[in-house]
């Protein structure tokens, strides 16, 4: 019989990959991968952001981001400008185009999650969120 850990790691990897697919397919019918729709969402929700932030707000690793945010620009959901106080990096910015197609697909999106977890009460649902927040403070050195 497999640990409680384990349960947990691997119910948590089937949820989010389950709605990982639910994104992909929302994005695919308006032509995003999920990463483009991860990159837009996080330009929609927090501003303008430099690659590396916006790398960090998606929780990615992946050295795709490049290629994800000029094909974003190729095809005007997004610019890309030098940033004035640190030459080396970029700001991205979502264009008028990016943020009317964000508009569409995000809420779908967010009604798709809020559907899935439907299964949980609300208090389930704080009690989720507490233990993950508890398990992040620990992870970070915290509450030990």
């Amino acid at each position: 019989m497999a640990k409680p850990e384990l349960k947990i790691l691997i119910g948590l990897h089937r949820t989010a990959n389950d709605i990982d697919r639910m994104t992909s397919r929302i994005s695919a019918a308006y032509g995003l991968t999920l990463g483009q729709f991860a990159v837009l969402e996080s330009l929609y929700h927090k501003g303008n952001l430099t690659v590396g932030q916006v790398q960090e707000s998606i929780l990615s690793t992946s050295g795709t981001i490049p290629l994800i945010v000029r094909n974003l620009e190729q095809r005007a959901y997004l610019t890309r400008c030098r940033d004035e106080e640190d030459r080396r990096c970029f700001i991205l910015h979502l264009t008028e185009k990016g943020r009317r197609l964000i508009e569409k697909v995000y809420p779908q999106n967010e009604e798709m999650i809020i559907r899935q977890m439907d299964c949980w009460s609300d208090e389930e649902k704080e009690t989720l969120v507490s233990l993950l927040k508890r398990y992040g403070g620990t992870k970070n050195g915290k509450n030990h």
